[in-house]
């Protein structure tokens, strides 16, 4: 196996997600950051910072020049950056030294790679919120449509009472809708400029503020008005999101595991994995890689959170270990979002395993129910133990519960009592509730 499952030609499709990765390749990185130089020097030649000529030559050729990533290895490996070696590379390829020796006027290499990040990530995120979207609006669909679709709901993996499906599925999707109304925030938290020089003072860039605030409208980002070289808690903050998002996807995993295991077969999956030696088996591949990723980004949050502190006002090691977590968790969040998109839309609902699953319990999912509407006659503490009892008894005598109750107490309407449809409490309310929530998320 690869170093990385994501990258990997064997596991890529498992793992990868085309759209997102190609942000997150050499290539995608150097494209960024000769975009940030070219604007740079078209801002400081604007305000006259550097000659109008230069920064002219410099633009265009950021936007022509392509460079091999692969040039640039030795220089990173020294020096732990890749932007020295750009910027020589990036010099001799423009052939015009009396117009690249502004190149990178004032500027450090954090300044270059951090606003790169940023306009990467603007793309990024707004391929994970259009997904988000989609996502939620398909779960709603199929919330409204099963808002009374009667199943089990389980507590510690036993039968507790009567749900919906359809509140089965506003389970999965209301963490989303909350999931995307916290994006805009965190968005715009990491979608900014970076431009603060060797130490955050911009002491070697003539009108340095200006500069950073026209830099910031050209790339359509935003200006912090200070320097963030150090400050990291909104890259702190975007791997908390994120890390959320896919424990909420996870959970959905978990559940479809469960409701498509042997023996209680609630849900069909519209794809399955084979095994390599047993034919009859359907490995329930999807709701498995979202329980993987969800545990995935725990742990690579954990690191992004324990490089917050980055020492002084420029941190190497802290920064570098976001560089070690922050593409992973951002590829397999948009990678998560794509399997539940997936399953949302192409998933089915077992009606007759989900009525079998009830009719299984041989009444005793109507149990708390029954205490209920005995307590009307007797005690409540009464009401339960006469209940226990009774189970005890249609366990032992292999009889329904229900027929036990109308033999016993026939005053009581048993056959209301033991009707799901009755006993679906807010269940459908809920799942209609959602499904209007992302009908008409924008």
């Amino acid at each position: 196996m690869s170093a990385s499952p994501i990258d990997s030609a064997i596991y890529r499709q498992l793992f990868g997600d085309k759209d997102v990765g190609a942000l997150f390749t050499d290539s995608a990185e150097v494209r960024a950051m000769m975009l940030v130089e070219g604007a740079l020097a078209k801002v400081q030649s604007d305000l006259g910072v550097i000659p109008k000529t230069a920064g002219k030559a410099i633009h265009r050729a950021s936007l022509e020049l392509q460079l091999d990533p692969g040039a640039l290895a030795s220089g990173a490996g020294q020096s732990a950056v890749p932007v020295p070696a750009l910027v020589v590379a990036f010099r001799e390829a423009m052939q015009a030294p009396e117009h690249a020796n502004w190149l990178h006027w004032g500027a450090t290499s954090q300044d270059i790679m951090d606003t790169g990040l940023a306009l990467r990530l603007r793309q990024a995120l707004g391929i994970i919120d259009t997904r988000l979207m989609e996502t939620a609006r398909a779960l709603g669909s199929l919330a409204e449509q099963h808002s009374k679709t009667p199943m089990v709901a389980r507590t510690y993996g036993q039968a507790a009472v009567v749900t919906t499906f359809g509140a089965q599925i506003a389970s999965w999707g209301v963490p989303l809708l909350r999931a995307r109304a916290r994006l805009s925030a965190v968005t715009e938290d990491v979608t900014k400029v970076s431009l603060s020089g060797a130490a955050g003072t911009l002491s070697a860039m003539e009108k340095g503020p200006q500069v950073r605030a026209e830099l910031a409208k050209a790339l359509g980002l935003t200006d912090p008005r200070t320097s963030w070289h150090s400050t990291r808690d909104s890259i702190a903050g975007l791997a908390a999101w994120a890390t959320m998002l896919c424990g909420s996807l996870g959970k959905m995993g978990e559940d479809l595991l469960l409701m498509t295991q042997f023996g209680i077969d609630e849900v069909r999956l519209a794809a399955a994995g084979d095994s390599s030696t047993m034919p009859q088996k359907n490995n329930p591949v999807t709701p498995s890689l979202l329980v993987a990723i969800a545990r995935q980004t725990v742990g690579l949050n954990s690191v992004i959170q324990s490089a917050l502190p980055h020492r002084q006002q420029r941190d190497g090691a802290a920064w570098m270990t976001e560089w070690l977590s922050l593409p992973q968790i951002v590829l397999l969040t948009a990678r998560a979002l794509s399997v539940a998109q997936e399953l949302a839309c192409t998933l089915t609902p077992e009606r007759e395993k989900m009525e079998l699953g009830i009719a299984e319990t041989n009444g005793t999912l109507f149990a708390e129910a029954l205490s209920f509407a005995l307590a009307e006659t007797m005690s409540r503490t009464k009401a339960q133990a006469t209940v226990k009892t009774l189970i005890s008894e249609a366990v032992k005598t292999r009889q329904s519960l229900q027929s036990l109750v109308e033999a016993t107490y026939p005053k009581l309407n048993a056959a209301q009592l033991f009707d799901p449809s009755k006993h679906l409490g807010t269940a459908p309310d809920e799942a209609r509730a959602f499904a209007v929530l992302a009908r008409d998320t924008k």
